[in-house]
This record gives C-alpha cells, sequence and structure tokens, in this order.
C-alpha cells in the first residue's frame, strides 16, 4: 500500500493557514479578532475530521450489512470541563477536553440496528487515534 501524502500547512503572516493535500488545498483561521476568519478553526476542522470518519464507518458497515440507512448526521461540539465534572474520566484535576458527538440515524432501521450502529461509531478509526492518546514526534528542519 502506498504511503499517503503528506498534509502540508504553511502561513506567510497572520493566523491564515493554507492547507494541502494532494490534489485538495483549503483553509484553517481563528475568526476574529484574533484571526480573519477565512476558513474553519482547528478545533472545527478536527471535529469535521471525526464526524467525517464516523458517518464513513457507518456508511460503509451499514451497505455491508445491507442496512437501510439513508442518511447520517453527526453533530459535533468540543469543549473543556473540569475534570470533577467528568464521571468517566481518568484524571480529577484541571480541565479535561471533552467532544460531545450526535448522531442521527434515519431510514428503516430496527431498534437493535441503531444500537449496533452506535457501537460501529465506537469503532472509527480516527475516534480510536483519539482515544488511544498519540505520540506525535516533532523536529524542525
Amino acid at each position: 500500500m502506498a504511503a499517503a501524502p503528506p498534509v502540508v500547512v504553511s502561513s506567510e503572516r497572520g493566523l491564515a493557514q493554507e492547507i494541502v493535500s494532494g490534489k485538495h488545498q483549503w483553509r484553517a483561521d481563528e475568526p476574529a479578532p484574533f484571526g480573519t476568519d477565512t476558513g474553519p478553526s482547528p478545533y472545527e476542522l478536527l471535529l469535521a475530521s471525526l464526524g467525517a470518519c464516523t458517518s464513513m464507518t457507518l456508511r460503509m458497515y451499514a451497505q455491508n450489512k445491507g442496512m437501510d440507512l439513508q442518511r447520517i448526521t453527526v453533530r459535533l461540539q468540543h469543549s473543556r470541563i473540569h475534570a470533577e465534572d467528568c464521571a468517566d474520566c481518568e484524571t480529577k484535576e484541571g480541565f479535561v477536553d471533552r467532544i460531545d458527538r450526535e448522531i442521527e440515524l434515519s431510514g428503516n432501521l430496527d431498534e437493535a440496528q441503531k444500537l449496533r450502529l452506535l457501537e460501529i461509531a465506537e469503532r472509527c478509526p480516527l475516534h480510536r487515534t483519539l482515544k488511544s492518546g498519540l505520540h506525535i514526534q516533532t523536529t524542525v528542519v
């Protein structure tokens, strides 16, 4: 399997970023007054990635199982909460990042199929990556 091309992010001034991945180009930025709001923020891009991966994973599973899944809508929101307010967090000090993910499924699905799709959403590759913890290696060239 060939390696995916690198994602390249560059900026000449300000917070607006040019992003290139293969033949695709887009921007990221921060809203005013910090940025110029020419693209989604980094957290919005992260949420969009998780939402897209979730929806794709559900679609592939439903097609493979012959489920009548018509439409998938994934709504996501990021927040930082007090660790002490998080019932299922390991740490109880400081703040933790939290993503709330709501999945709306349309189609001729029974309750068992909906529950199975909820389980499959937890297996989305990006979801698993985010939950497992990351090791990011950084070098300056």
